[in-house]
């Protein structure tokens, strides 16, 4: 019997080679998003770090110039950490897309994938149903040899 091929070999092929393209993306947009957080946390200690240094600097006793530096300082950091939290949510939606994309790719791949699963089971019994026909006969014709 022939051997087995898979209409939608190609196909499958390009499809799977698009799932890995969009799984690598996907990791990369999620390092971003991770470095990110990483990034937002180093700011918040940062911020805290000013404002428990300003407080007890101010429990001390602290010279207007110097007090207003502080807050200055910490209101330029929640500038930043405001930015940088938008920021944070443009990354995280653009990974969210990525992973639908990836999502939606694994699926074509999945019901090409089962698709020729399929094929290849109905080949498997057609070809099981052949060599029953061609032992059947094998030994009708070995008996009819034996007869005569």
């Amino acid at each position: 019997m022939k051997k087995f091929k898979f209409a939608l070999d190609t196909v499958l092929s390009y499809k799977q080679q698009v799932l890995g393209a969009l799984q690598g993306e996907h990791a990369e947009a999620v390092a971003r998003v991770r470095a990110q957080e990483a990034l937002l946390e180093r700011l918040w200690q940062e911020y805290r770090d000013c404002d428990g240094e300003y407080h007890q600097r101010a429990a001390e006793g602290l010279a207007i110039t110097d007090a207003l530096m502080y807050q200055s300082a910490l209101r330029a950091a929640e500038l930043e950490i405001q930015r940088e939290t938008r920021h944070l949510e443009e990354l995280e939606a653009e990974a969210e897309k990525r992973r639908e994309a990836m999502v939606e790719a694994k699926k074509e791949t999945s019901s090409i994938e089962k698709l020729k699963e399929k094929k290849l089971e109905a080949y498997h019994k057609e070809e099981a149903k052949s060599e029953e026909l061609f032992i059947e006969e094998f030994i009708s014709s070995t008996r009819a040899h034996a007869a005569s």
